[in-house]
């Protein structure tokens, strides 16, 4: 998918890019496929404010999106169009299997209409198909992959993005995630052959703020403009530096670099090496 420009006849216009979607091939979802997505601005259900900066923004219908791919094991499905998800990064597909039934997958680099796709221990090595670890070769670029079998995928889903099938030993693969980590997955998880398509989304210029809300994505304040009952950063007469051994959130907790992971997490016997390089003890 390539990026488009724009005439400069505004100032924010001039920088402004977007996607020229040439590979969406299918304008409507398939509304059997499609449910309404409530807007919560970041709020809980105590309405309480748990994610900043959310709020507004354009109307979704949320697609469904088959990421287990388990419940039609080795029947053939042909790829009836590519479509804009607003919901993610990736690009996605609508498959019809050969008994009738639709089902949307996230489309790889390659995938077009026609194409046949297919799920199982049987399925080919060809880009679309999904089928267990311990039938893909060794070196194969994966997608979409599940860390626990048949829960679906949750690793590896955004555009432009694969990771690579390193080693199988024992009952587990050791797969190379796109931040650099080497992880262990049990051989049975399933996951995708191919690279997610949409790889020139990371290359797309907002421009301008008012596009930023119809994402659903309001303002960010810098804190040391804020009065200091409202950030720690705040107060002081003119610009100030932090006045802190570092930066804080505006609850006070360090901010930028604090590690958060737990030291003993039940899966850090699972990551073979961080994304930082380290190997993990």
């Amino acid at each position: 998918m390539g990026i488009k420009t724009y005439k400069p006849y505004t100032p924010s216009r001039r920088h402004m890019t977007g996607s020229d979607f040439s590979e969406i091939t299918k304008k409507t979802p398939e509304k059997s496929l499609t449910v309404s997505l409530k807007k919560n601005a970041g709020r809980n259900n105590q309405g309480k404010i748990t994610v900043r900066h959310r709020g507004g923004g354009n109307r979704r219908k949320y697609r469904i999106i088959d990421f287990k791919r388990n419940s039609k094991d080795g029947i053939p499905a042909k790829v009836i169009g590519i479509e804009y998800d607003p919901n993610r990064s990736a690009n996605i597909a609508l498959i019809c299997y050969l008994d009738g039934k639709k089902a949307y997958i996230l489309a790889p680099a390659g995938l077009t209409d026609g194409m046949m796709v297919m799920s199982g221990p049987e399925a080919e090595v060809r880009v679309g198909n999904c089928l267990p670890l311990e039938n893909i070769p060794v070196g194969a670029q994966i997608h979409n992959i599940e860390l626990y079998p048949g829960k679906g995928g949750q690793m590896v889903r955004s555009a432009g993005v694969s990771a690579q099938l390193m080693a199988k030993e024992g009952k587990y693969a050791t797969v190379r995630l796109p931040s650099g980590e080497m992880r262990m997955v049990p051989l049975k998880c399933r996951a995708t052959i191919g690279v997610i398509g949409n790889g020139d989304h990371n290359l797309i210029n907002i421009g301008k703020a008012g596009r930023k809300r119809h994402m659903g994505i309001r303002p960010t304040v810098r804190g040391s403009v804020m009065n200091p009952n409202d950030h720690p950063h705040g107060g002081g007469e003119g610009r100030a530096p932090i006045g802190r051994p570092g930066p804080s959130t505006p609850w006070g907790k360090p901010a930028l670099g604090l590690k958060t992971r737990k030291k003993n997490k039940a899966s850090n016997r699972l990551i073979v090496r961080r994304r930082d390089g380290r190997a993990m003890k």
